[in-house]
């Protein structure tokens, strides 16, 4: 016990005289042996840079070059530029493919107005707002792929744009998915109702 109570008086005494040898003082910084991750040697982005002629570390992108996964539309905001894009865009995806994916990014973009089932009674309709087209008209069912990509891209109408909030590929997932609603309406038994005849007996 007596060893163990003189090492941590030795120890204490050692430390207490280190730090004054050192210098050290409670009211000051302390020495930084590895400064590396404080005094970094890449320049910040908005600060000065002597190496550039135009003496400042941000530049403007290269003409011609885009950045990395970033992939370009070549399409203008116009009903043109929509049907031009129903010609020749094309899904990646094929049709069966992604659709869970598609459903999760449905739910959380497009369900607010086009409604859970994709009727076009979405919550905000309840609202005061236009209610959309049915995805399941014959208009809607009638566009091509690369026309909706278009839509949920630069909006259309009363839709607002989606190309900040959905990814590219999340937009084809979801476009996936809404063929997806539209074949299984399609396969739904209609409701037929048979009025009784007039004047007769069965």
């Amino acid at each position: 016990m007596k060893k163990l109570i003189s090492g941590i008086v030795i120890i204490a005494v050692g430390l207490f005289l280190l730090e004054h040898v050192l210098g050290q003082e409670s009211d000051k910084r302390n020495y930084q042996y590895f400064d590396d991750m404080t005094q970094t040697f890449a320049y910040k982005t908005q600060s000065t840079n002597p190496h550039l002629k135009s003496g400042q570390t941000q530049q403007a992108s290269i003409p011609g070059t885009i950045p990395r996964g970033y992939m370009p539309l070549h399409y203008g905001n116009s009903e043109a530029e929509l049907v031009r894009a129903g010609e020749e865009l094309v899904n990646p995806f094929s049709a069966d493919t992604h659709v869970a994916r598609g459903e999760v990014v449905y739910q959380n973009q497009c369900m607010i107005c086009h409604g859970a089932g994709g009727e076009g009674d979405g919550p905000v309709t309840k609202r005061g707002f236009p209610p959309p087209t049915s995805l399941f008209s014959e208009q809607a069912v009638g566009r091509t792929d690369g026309q909706m990509f278009h839509i949920i891209t630069y909006g259309f109408k009363n839709m607002p744009l989606y190309a900040s909030s959905v990814d590219i590929d999340d937009r084809w997932f979801a476009i996936n998915y809404i063929r997806q609603l539209q074949v299984n309406n399609l396969n739904e038994p209609q409701a037929t109702s048979q009025a009784p005849a007039e004047g007769g007996k069965e």
